[in-house]
């Protein structure tokens, strides 16, 4: 088929066909090498649909990719991890919104009490990604970038748990990107590959304030970072580490009143 009649067998434009090819995605059963036709055979209508739906879903082309390039149960996996960190992200959007619209309608929420605690977090071998980011784009980056981390150490057999966190080096604004770091915890032998690179996390006392799922969201969480400030300032304690956020579990598995997060700063004792 010439791209005219694919695409419309597909329901496709031309462009977004070229896209695909470009992209690696849909390449051409076939190109001219005289007129530099493209032709496409019936047998990639499947492939073609299936990259029209997870568009339509807002998947990235790279997450695509990724998907089409597995076996039909691992991509079933893969989908369902990208669809759990779109439900997050748009948990965190709703309940933002949640909160201001009461706040428009009824006044300020009265200020909820977090407990700070401190533990002795053990040294771990993690598996992490440094990369920068903006407040809109933060949670979306932070599943991306676990996943990337956790198919390295599935692909090398490590074993791993739901735990996973993020280290702040910087303020993530709306107006700015920051440096964060997603750090997966390990055990086993694992050689870095690409961006995910290997270390040690050394042992480290933190003051910490635990905040349940639903209260996992801008800027209700910052009350949270609040009472751990308030708490490392009083006891003049000297830290000794960026501010973290200690995720205890993947977000699908648990329920809204589950302890979901551990904003944490470590510190000197």
């Amino acid at each position: 088929m010439t791209i005219g009649e694919f695409g419309r067998r597909a329901g496709l434009s031309v462009k977004a066909l070229r896209l695909y090819e470009a992209s690696g995605l849909l390449p051409p059963a076939e190109v001219d090498t005289a007129s530099s036709y493209r032709r496409y055979s019936a047998g990639q209508l499947d492939r073609a649909a299936r990259i029209g739906l997870l568009r339509r879903l807002g998947m990235p082309l790279a997450v695509i990719g990724e998907v089409l390039d597995r076996p039909d149960a691992e991509a079933g996996k893969r989908l369902d991890r990208w669809w759990a960190g779109e439900q997050a992200a748009f948990s965190a959007r709703r309940e933002s919104y949640t909160w201001l619209r009461t706040r428009l309608a009824h006044g300020d929420e009265p200020e909820r009490s977090y407990p700070v605690r401190v533990a002795l977090r053990p040294s771990h071998k993690v598996a992490t990604l440094l990369f920068e980011v903006d407040q809109e784009n933060l949670v979306p980056a932070m599943g991306a970038a676990e996943w990337e981390i956790r198919r390295l150490l599935e692909e090398q057999r490590a074993a791993v748990t739901g735990e996973h966190w993020v280290i702040y080096h910087s303020a993530v604004t709306p107006e700015s990107e920051a440096p964060i770091e997603v750090c997966v915890p390990f055990t086993g032998s694992v050689e870095p590959a690409g961006k995910v690179a290997i270390r040690i996390e050394p042992e480290r006392l933190v003051a910490f304030a635990e905040v349940t799922r639903d209260d996992c969201f801008y800027p209700r969480i910052t009350q949270a970072y609040e009472a751990v400030h308030e708490h490392v300032t009083e006891a003049g304690l000297i830290l000794t580490a960026p501010p973290r956020e200690i995720y205890l579990n993947s977000w699908d598995r648990l329920t809204g009143t589950d302890p979901f997060v551990h904003v944490a700063q470590p510190f000197e004792g």
